[in-house]
């Protein structure tokens, strides 16, 4: 998901800017109306956004700021329609916005994130990361990852020490390490490791090091030459077949490039970051093709005996940012196949389900979900949801008030529940209810 010159020793399936899920909405929606004006016109753009119709969503949203200026809840609407219509200075400009007016809210960090980390301004994107952490001390992994993509190799080595004097590091953090020193320890120049070549054209490490050293150099096209010799002068080794990878790679050529990955991953000898490595670069250079489904599937497969990283669920979550409803369902069912009480990947997967407005699908999995955790009160928001969307009231209703007795300490869950059965009562004609819910609702909104 990175978008720089590839390192070819290094590069992992972890992806940073993953966004945050937030039952079956994109994001709290935390604004007090003053009048039916403001209140009318702020549901008109949540309506026209819910079906893709951004520029009438900014019109109806443009309404509501010129009542209420101050309001950051509206302008952070504004900028996630600015920013699925690609118009990123201004989706830039209204989260800003939003951020100046209310900077405890971490959401609006989110959203500049979202525009920064799109556009690939990994500078920017420092200083945000760092505020975020704020909020999440996870998030001191994305700004590790965000040092290395800016070749600040200090600075993230520093980070990950840190981060290791309070915690056990995960496998990420490990691999970035151990590329790091190296790349502090690496005093080798490039003209040591040119003779070192000509000295013994036999010597497989001396071409994987100059290698090395042209990608940690980002010399991507001299990496590629040391490929081609090393291929030419050692064609059986395993350097050998990773480097067809990359030239195939580097020429578009998606079936040589496909058969030579399954090879690398599996060849027992690779070093499983580099298998990693392969993925993730061959799953950004088919993302807009169905042509490799199979080829992606086969190499999940392959991957999935390590047992210290769910890859579909990883590869899930590449398709997830990329709004692909249909591929995200398809390697999250794969990855609780292979880890069926996965929370992260079935909290994922209901989320995609209600973004594709699988509504019947969304509940059916959200019931078989609640046997494995009966008092996961997100799992009966999602069931009550989904029969709203199907008009079964009555059966929403019954779902909603027991998940909503499990909630504990969640203000926007709570609210979300609230606002469900609101609705549910309201088309039950159940006046009293649907006034109770609807106040509860205002008032966490208040919060």
């Amino acid at each position: 998901m990175i978008f720089f010159k590839r390192i070819l020793y290094f590069i992992f399936l972890f992806p940073i800017g993953i966004q945050t899920i937030i039952y079956a909405q994109e994001n709290p929606e935390d604004i007090a109306f003053i009048d039916n004006e403001v209140e009318n016109n702020f549901y008109d753009a949540i309506r026209e956004r819910a079906i893709e119709n951004y520029d009438k969503a900014i019109i109806a949203l443009e309404k509501c700021v010129s009542k209420k200026p101050d309001d950051a809840a509206i302008h952070y609407e504004l900028g996630k329609n600015f920013l699925d219509l690609k118009k990123y200075a201004e989706a830039e400009q209204s989260f800003q916005k939003a951020i100046d007016l209310n900077p405890k809210e971490r959401w609006y960090w989110n959203g500049l994130y979202d525009v920064y980390y799109t556009t690939k301004d990994f500078q920017k994107s420092i200083p945000i990361v760092q505020k975020l952490t704020e909020f999440d001390p996870n998030m001191k992994e994305d700004l590790v990852s965000l040092y290395v993509y800016t070749n600040q190799n200090d600075k993230a080595l520093a980070l990950i020490q840190d981060i290791e004097k309070n915690a056990v590091i995960s496998e990420t953090l490990k691999n970035y390490k151990k590329h790091l020193t190296l790349v502090r320890t690496n005093s080798n120049t490039e003209e040591d490791l040119i003779d070192a070549i000509k000295l013994n054209p036999k010597s497989e490490q001396a071409y994987v090091d100059l290698m090395i050293f042209y990608s940690q150099q980002n010399q991507e096209e001299k990496s590629i030459e040391v490929a081609k010799k090393l291929t030419k002068e050692i064609p059986d080794s395993e350097w050998a077949a990773i480097s067809l990878f990359k030239l195939y790679l580097n020429e578009g050529n998606g079936v040589g490039a496909a058969q030579a990955m399954l090879k690398v991953l599996q060849n027992k000898k690779v070093d499983k970051s580099i298998k990693h490595k392969f993925l993730n670069e061959f799953l950004i250079f088919s993302s807009n093709s169905t042509q490799f489904d199979k080829e992606l599937s086969q190499a999940v497969d392959i991957l999935s005996s390590d047992k210290s990283i769910n890859v579909a669920k990883e590869v899930a979550k590449f398709y997830y940012n990329k709004k692909n409803y249909e591929k995200t369902s398809f390697f999250l069912e794969k990855a609780l196949t292979n880890q069926p009480e996965d929370w992260e990947a079935i909290e994922l997967l209901l989320d995609n389900l209600s973004n594709a407005k699988k509504y019947e699908e969304l509940g059916n999995k959200a019931e078989i979900f609640i046997d494995l955790f009966p008092a996961q009160p997100k799992l009966y928001y999602y069931a009550g949801y989904a029969k709203n969307k199907a008009q079964n009231y009555k059966q929403a209703i019954d779902f909603l008030e027991t998940g909503l007795e499990f909630v504990v300490d969640d203000t926007n869950l709570e609210k979300y529940f609230c606002i469900q059965l609101a609705k549910a009562y309201a088309e039950t004609n159940n006046s009293k209810k649907t006034e109770e819910y609807r106040k509860r609702a205002e008032a966490l909104l208040k919060k």
